[in-house]
């Protein structure tokens, strides 16, 4: 076969390709200037919602794209919540955004479905670790008040987000 002095080897074109989706991808799991001990909120925000610029409309129209979403559900006064890995066909969280009282631990309990599942904060208050199997399960309590964006990390790009808002 004969190679074109013009045309870019094959192995160039996917480095460039690869390079390009890790560059973007990384600024998607960043939490931008938000982050514990910026200005701003308790949690890292602008104004305490979770959201970098304060806008509850950003979190809106972030949240109606993920997997599953069909409102928020309200489970103020609960001490605990759960809310599944995995639901849907695997490429979602159930609920996908759910309101609850500060001081309520929330766990992520995995359904064992669609492959390795993690969940990561935007700017990175908490984290879990991947997981596959039905058993797993993290936990995090949220004291202050807003509104935290979260994703599964492998499958970000297919819309498995979520969102945890924390009211007082």
């Amino acid at each position: 076969m004969t190679r074109h002095r013009n045309r870019p080897s094959r192995r160039a074109v996917l480095a460039a390709v690869g390079s390009t989706g890790l560059t973007l991808g990384a600024g998607c799991v960043g939490g931008g200037e938000g982050g514990t001990g910026g200005e701003g909120g308790e949690d890292g925000s602008k104004d305490g919602t979770g959201d970098e610029d304060g806008s509850a409309s950003d979190t809106d129209d972030w949240i109606a794209s993920a997997n599953n979403y069909d409102g928020v559900v309200d489970r103020t006064g609960e001490s605990t919540v759960t809310v599944g890995v995995g639901a849907a066909e695997g490429l979602a969280f159930e609920p996908a955004a759910v309101r609850v009282s500060a001081g309520t631990e929330v766990v992520w309990e995995w359904t064992g479905e669609g492959g390795q599942h993690n969940v990561v904060e935007e700017a990175g208050r908490f984290e879990s670790d991947l997981h596959r199997e039905a058993e797993a399960s993290f936990a995090h309590v949220f004291e202050a008040s807003g509104t935290y964006r979260y994703i599964c990390t492998p499958h970000q790009a297919s819309g498995m987000r979520g969102a945890i808002e924390v009211v007082e």
